[in-house]
């Protein structure tokens, strides 16, 4: 995609899967528009959606959306924890790539006009496509919920900026408009009591909380509104909720992770939280979040230890441990940051496996042996992960936490790796097709022609080279997974030595292959006495731990 939107409508129903699922299923509908996450809450009783696309496309998913929504909630039966005014409560259009605030602002004013003539919902315009200073916030659109509507239309003022302002009981109001990217955050406190992740709210907030007297009355201002005492943040909004009955959290939207970034406000509802006597635990990310506002925690927490990493996937990977994102359920990657979903896959890796296997077995040579070594290795890393992910919080296994935390960052980096090598093995060989249909008719065009083909039979040799290397890599981890992992899983580390195993072998042919038609030398030879290296370990290795594996069992 050159231009990406992206889009992130809030539904008021967390509870009833078939409304979840039919507005998922109105989203997908749309063609080349990715919904990258569904992100429901049964206690918010509300649903948060994430699709990116072209714009156009974008536009089409949020009305068809829109409709299906309104078409299924009924707002007069709804209760729920988090603030809403609507049964589509906001739809928000956010520049990603190629577009920008204006652009997106266009999108969401054809979004409010299209929905308030023909769904018949009054739509009121926020954040920059905002029409009045008093509607850039949404909490101040928002204030008094749902509940206060049907009041608030008779002021001439709450006019919406499309549509009539007559309460409609089944559907409410929506907000739609252009934002910088938002982050949901919600921090979890070791405590049931709502009302201390209120005050602490009240302290980080940019709205802050409203200036007392030693009567607890409001302080009016010469203005005649209610004076305030500011927060400590300047673009987040915060407030208290329940997770359940055991955990409350501090719940807050981050609205310009550049200024406040996660570990900034964590950091801050520690020290809150520390003075009425509470603990942070941990916390959760609603929705998505930017890999940028995950490598800019673990930096500042990596800096904090006194350490110097710069590999962002490792940065990544130390802002979701230090700020407790895996508390509550798994935290994985690739399914709640946004950069890693909005990544395309290669055209074979994002096949299904029905597909990838008829495609395999097509008369066309490509993709072969090289595309399933990758998949072969890639396979392996994510047994490795999975018995990682069986074994991380679990109390038996406390004494190990920090090596299986750090085999499942090398896992998931490696299979990363390896899903892109099923492509590149492809291209790698298309490439010397390529080369080979190449004019020969002149002998500056066979001389062209015999370097291309030369240089594209090198590239051949790479990359199985490379999944022969990176697949070798997966048996240290097998090793440290087995011998300390989930002993329930212990075979499941075996499994996953034999894959790489399979990956190792299956890459070196190919390597071979290819050198039988390279004439340079002295690149055959430094070649061959890797493949011999990487063979050696990749047998012994294996063989260590199907042998301590057997013993186990």
């Amino acid at each position: 995609m050159k231009k990406i939107v992206e889009c992130v409508p809030n539904f008021s129903e967390g509870r009833d899967k078939s409304v979840i699922e039919a507005i998922s299923g109105a989203i997908k509908a749309v063609d080349k528009v990715k919904l990258l996450n569904v992100d429901p809450g049964a206690d918010f009783n509300r649903t948060v959606y994430t699709f990116v696309g072209e714009p156009e496309p974008v536009l089409e998913a949020a009305f068809q959306a829109a409709r299906i929504g309104l078409a299924l909630i009924d707002m007069t039966k709804h209760k729920g924890e988090h603030a809403r005014m609507g049964a589509l409560d906001v739809m928000p259009f956010i520049p990603i790539k190629g577009v920008d605030q204006d652009d997106c602002t266009k999108l969401s004013k054809r979004f409010g006009e299209r929905m308030a003539k023909e769904l018949g919902v009054p739509v009121f315009l926020y954040a920059n496509s905002a029409s009045k200073p008093e509607r850039i916030r949404l909490p101040d659109i928002r204030k008094g919920e749902y509940e206060t509507l049907e009041e608030k239309f008779k002021d001439p003022s709450f006019k919406p900026d499309y549509g009539k302002p007559v309460f409609v009981p089944k559907s409410g109001a929506t907000a739609t408009g252009a934002r910088e990217i938002l982050i949901a955050y919600n921090i979890n406190l070791s405590t049931g009591d709502k009302s201390i992740a209120s005050k602490i709210s009240g302290k980080i907030r940019t709205s802050g909380v409203l200036k007392k007297d030693e009567n607890d009355e409001k302080i009016i201002g010469p203005d005649g509104k209610p004076q305030r005492i500011p927060g400590r943040f300047k673009g987040v909004q915060a407030g208290g909720m329940m997770y359940d009955e055991n955990i409350a959290q501090v719940s807050m939207n981050l609205l310009n992770y550049h200024n406040v970034n996660l570990h900034d406000v964590f950091e801050a509802t520690k020290e809150e939280a520390e003075k009425l006597g509470a603990e942070v635990t941990g916390s959760e990310i609603v929705g998505l979040v930017p890999k940028e506002s995950l490598v800019l925690a673990g930096k500042f927490y990596s800096e904090k230890d006194s350490n110097k990493v710069t590999d962002e996937e490792e940065l990544v990977a130390i802002a979701i441990e230090k700020l407790g994102l895996s508390q509550l359920y798994p935290f994985n990657p690739e399914e709640k940051v946004i950069d890693y979903m909005v990544e395309e896959a290669g055209p074979l890796a994002s096949l299904t496996i029905k597909d990838f296997l008829s495609e395999l077995a097509s008369s066309s040579p490509a993709p072969g042996g090289g595309s399933v070594a990758a998949l072969a290795g890639a396979l392996g890393t994510a047994l490795s992960s999975m018995v990682c992910n069986l074994t991380i919080g679990k109390e038996k296994y406390a004494d190990v936490q920090d090596e299986i935390k750090d085999m499942l960052k090398k896992s998931e980096n490696l299979r990363r790796e390896l899903t892109e090598l099923i492509d590149k093995d492809t291209e790698a060989f298309n490439d010397v097709i390529k080369a080979f249909r190449m004019p020969k008719e002149t002998e500056n065009q066979k001389e062209k022609r015999s370097k291309a083909i030369q240089k594209g039979y090198k590239t051949a040799a790479k990359v199985p080279l490379e999944t022969a290397k990176t697949c070798e890599k997966i048996l240290d981890v097998s090793m440290i997974v087995a011998e300390k992992g989930n002993k329930n899983s212990i075979t499941d580390a075996a499994v996953s030595a034999l894959m790489a195993q399979a990956g190792v072998h299956s890459a070196i042919f190919n390597v071979k292959i290819n050198l039988s038609s390279i004439k340079d030398k002295e690149f055959i030879e430094k070649t061959i006495l890797e493949l011999e290296e990487i063979e050696r370990n990749t047998i012994d290795k294996t063989d260590a731990i199907l042998k301590f594996v057997n013993n186990e069992i």
